[in-house]
């Protein structure tokens, strides 16, 4: 991807553990890449069609002459988001914050930290067989678009499926999300956890009834076997109702343990 580049970006600022940091203040350098596409720019030579690099260094001297941080690390973290919530073509960033003159007793040439962020594709599946199934999802596609930290929400066509599990029930409605997040992956399970409580949603039975089911399919380079957020979804190429719909919305998107396209994954099933 093309980047713009702006290197030791000078501003003075209170930031520090001792009160004399924050109350004198120091003077702070900010690098940033700015991964983002400029051939629009590029071609029809629009500046409304790239980010103007002069209001991204306005932003980084404003917030960080305007807010206060004990942590060098806290203040990248902030600043990073405020830059990626600020600027829609950015789509992700290297930022690296410099503290030339920390209170350091010895020698040193620099104190930094650099961070990478940036807006992740994400799939999840969707679903429910309790109640008014179609307003329990719609409920929760408009708490998703709502969030400040997700955007770009894509649902397919919902479709009716038998359950899966063996549990006798009623038949599910189920679909499949595409979003792109600045969320991190156990951020993004907490806010799904928070829509099916929020929906009503009792986990009494294994693959039982639910009013709302949302789970990640897939996390833009994250791969986990942890109990509470396995990712990829592992038992997804065994379901249709899965497949089906994701199929609509990224046939071409592979499997980072198999290699397979969902639509491969489909076929095969």
């Amino acid at each position: 991807m093309d980047q713009i580049i702006i290197e030791d970006l000078e501003v003075y600022a209170g930031h520090g553990v001792y009160p004399e940091e924050t109350r004198e203040g120091q003077l702070f350098k900010v690098s940033a890449i700015l991964n983002t596409d400029l051939r629009p720019a590029g071609m029809a030579d629009e500046l409304t069609l790239s980010t103007n690099y002069g209001e991204v260094c306005r932003l980084v001297h404003r917030y960080l002459r305007e807010n206060t941080f004990l942590l060098i690390e806290a203040a990248a973290e902030h600043l990073a988001e405020e830059i990626l919530l600020s600027f829609p073509l950015v789509e992700s960033l290297v930022l690296e914050l410099k503290k030339p003159m920390a209170p350091v007793k010895i020698p040193f040439s620099n104190i930094a930290v650099k961070i990478e962020r940036g807006w992740r594709q994400v799939y999840l599946g969707i679903g429910s067989n309790m109640g008014d199934k179609q307003a329990y999802i719609s409920e929760a596609l408009d708490s998703l678009r709502a969030h400040p930290k997700i955007r770009q929400v894509k649902c397919s066509r919902l479709i009716v499926t038998e359950p899966y599990g063996g549990v006798e029930q009623d038949n599910f409605l189920n679909g499949a999300v595409g979003l792109k997040t600045l969320l991190s992956p156990y951020e993004l399970l907490a806010l799904l956890q928070s829509l099916e409580k929020k929906a009503g949603r009792e986990r009494l039975v294994h693959w039982g009834p639910r009013t709302l089911d949302l789970d990640v399919l897939f996390y833009e380079g994250f791969v986990s076997d942890d109990e509470r957020l396995i990712v990829p979804h592992p038992d997804m190429s065994n379901r249709r109702f899965v497949l089906e719909p994701l199929d609509q919305l990224c046939p071409g998107y592979i499997h980072p343990l198999t290699g397979k396209t969902v639509r491969q994954m489909l076929k095969e099933l």
